[in-house]
């Protein structure tokens, strides 16, 4: 009978690391203060400066840039979902975060974002370097509090979720196939950022 538990548990962990398994989860603080490291690009879309650095246990991104953001240059995802943890820690113009994915170069790319001083969520596409929402809803989001922001794209079809709870649905095809999965602010936000995950599977 324990022979048997044991094949069922392996042939499900077997299941679970087959070829469609791309779980990741970077955390932080196994990385050395300071820059970032050489797997990761930063850049900025529009005018501006943009400064991640790792201090501590988290990402922290203090510079002023219309868009900064950054990406982990091995990922890739067409379907999937990504989740952080994030803390909006300052900022007079904006206090915003959010997740990047199908990110294709730093003019082309989706975004799903919060911003503590509008209080809402908001899905975006940024094509030829220009950004427009397609989908906005109003959420409590607050500054200096860790909240945790997922996004789940299969095909067209996106959905938010925010503290654990579905928050805002979405239909959108501008930009397709696959792309990398990063992390997002804009203007003056100093932004905090840890615990990122992102998968290929679509889970049910």
């Amino acid at each position: 009978m324990i022979m048997g538990k044991w094949v069922t548990l392996s042939l499900l962990f077997l299941l679970l690391a087959g070829p469609g398994f791309s779980l990741e989860q970077i955390h932080f603080e196994s990385f050395k203060s300071g820059k970032m490291p050489s797997e990761w690009t930063t850049g900025v879309t529009g005018s501006g400066m943009e400064r991640w650095t790792i201090e501590q246990d988290v990402l922290k991104q203090s510079a002023v840039g219309q868009f900064p953001w950054c990406i982990k240059n091995d990922s890739s995802l067409s379907d999937g979902w990504a989740e952080v943890k994030f803390k909006l820690v300052s900022g007079k113009e904006d206090q915003a975060g959010g997740i990047l994915f199908r990110f294709k170069d730093g003019n082309n790319y989706y975004i799903a974002r919060a911003n503590a001083l509008e209080k809402n969520l908001t899905l975006y596409h940024t094509t030829d370097g220009k950004r427009r929402a397609f989908q906005s809803v109003m959420a409590e989001v607050e500054s200096n509090r860790w909240h945790t922001l997922r996004v789940d794209f299969q095909g067209s079809h996106f959905t938010v979720t925010f503290d654990g709870k579905k928050t805002l649905e979405a239909e959108n095809d501008k930009i397709k196939g696959a792309g990398k999965v990063g992390l997002w602010t804009k203007n003056d936000s100093v932004t905090f950022f840890k615990d990122l995950k992102f998968d290929g599977r679509t889970l049910p």
